[in-house]
């Protein structure tokens, strides 16, 4: 499949879009900001909506906002490297806002190979089975586009394999990534600089040393150039929600996050914050972790396997290390670390490797670290 982009969804007005679930009906939205509920269970957890009296106005234009702000969160964020490149690719402009952000996604119906959300249009006739990323790629070249920035042409698009390839638009982060099929499987490459690159080959070695899943990065290339690959952890079966929706969640069902997480999986969590000290992670926001979702039920099942660790070994000139992004109280790495330990355990199931460490200040550094969760003195 292509994309096609329609550049006149949105700008001329609309009548109807209806948020899918593979080929359930979720809720449909107007341009008034009127909506329907179809399934409340399979709601996004980042998407808000009320059926509301049509003289109600500000409900209604809470719904139009938050459907915006949903389909943007579908899009790349336009800090990601090579953005302009890849909205060129598609024929679409860099966009600001969630309005123009939301035109983006929807006119590639806000597919995403991190869950099985999709947009329909009004009396559009297509089935989730036409358009699901893990049954259809799009162009090879756009990983060539994602991970090296190169421009495309009207000329080389039209010459473009339908089969090697998924260009994600909607996956997050600023390095760039390309979704890769191969073998009837999707991985995905990232790129940055090399330090980026080996530092998350190392800090995923180090995490399969202790009882927690992780992703698997493996060394790799694309034309000759060192990146990291892993495994596709969704499918038709099971999703992705960032914590960032969860996040959403809480807020609109006044519940707290902080307990709702502990709830839901607190040994996960616990061994994400002492993983993350240990390896002096520093980029634990809000959209590197979350939940892993049945689509059969749309529940919440688990905190997802720990991945993204290409910004490892920073913030490692000190035994605190940075501070700690998964928990709404000031806490530093080493604090959580601790409380994890506490809490949890250590759980190491394999020793590391003294040898995989490039640099000796890094593997001091870690090595004191180990002692600190171990009890002992620094």
């Amino acid at each position: 499949m292509s994309i096609q982009i329609n550049n006149n969804v949105l700008s001329k007005g609309w009548k109807r879009f209806t948020v899918m679930h593979k080929d359930r009906r979720i809720a449909s939205i107007r341009e008034d900001g009127s909506c329907t509920i179809y399934s409340p269970k399979f709601m996004p957890y980042n998407l808000y909506l009320e059926t509301t009296e049509e003289n109600d106005l500000d409900v209604r234009l809470n719904n139009r906002e938050n459907f915006y702000h949903w389909c943007a969160s579908r899009v790349l964020t336009l800090d990601r490297k090579y953005a302009k490149e890849i909205l060129n690719s598609i024929g679409a402009k860099q966009a600001v806002t969630d309005r123009e952000r939301a035109k983006i996604a929807i006119s590639y119906h806000g597919l995403s190979l991190t869950d099985v959300y999709w947009i329909k249009q009004d009396h559009e006739k297509v089935f989730f089975s036409d358009l699901s990323l893990f049954r259809h790629s799009l162009s090879g070249a756009f990983a060539d586009v994602s991970l090296n920035g190169k421009s495309l042409t009207v000329q080389n698009t039209e010459l473009l394999a339908p089969n090697e390839a998924a260009g994600d638009i909607g996956t997050q982060g600023v390095a760039p990534k390309a979704w890769i099929r191969k073998n009837g499987c999707f991985y995905l490459l990232k790129d940055g600089d090399e330090r980026d690159v080996k530092a998350e080959l190392l800090a995923s070695k180090i995490a399969r040393c202790f009882r927690v899943e992780s992703v698997a990065y493996e060394p790799s290339t694309f034309e000759d150039k060192p990146v990291s690959r892993s495994r596709i952890i969704t499918s038709e079966d099971a999703s992705l929600v960032s914590m960032e929706a969860v996040d959403i969640y809480c807020v609109n069902h006044e519940l707290d996050r902080d307990a709702f997480v502990l709830k839901k999986d607190a040994y996960a969590y616990h061994m994400m914050n002492l993983v993350d000290y240990l390896v002096g992670n520093t980029d634990r926001h809000w959209g590197n972790w979350g939940f892993l979702v049945s689509n059969d039920t749309n529940r919440l099942e688990k905190l997802y396997p720990l991945m993204d660790f290409n910004k490892s070994f920073l913030a490692y000139d000190s035994i605190d290390g940075a501070r700690c992004q998964t928990s709404s109280r000031k806490l530093s790495q080493r604090e959580a670390a601790i409380e994890a330990v506490c809490a949890v355990g250590l759980n190491q199931i394999a020793e590391i490797n003294p040898e995989w460490f490039e640099d000796a200040a890094q593997w001091q550094m870690f090595c004191k670290r180990l002692a600190v969760v171990h009890g002992e003195s620094e």
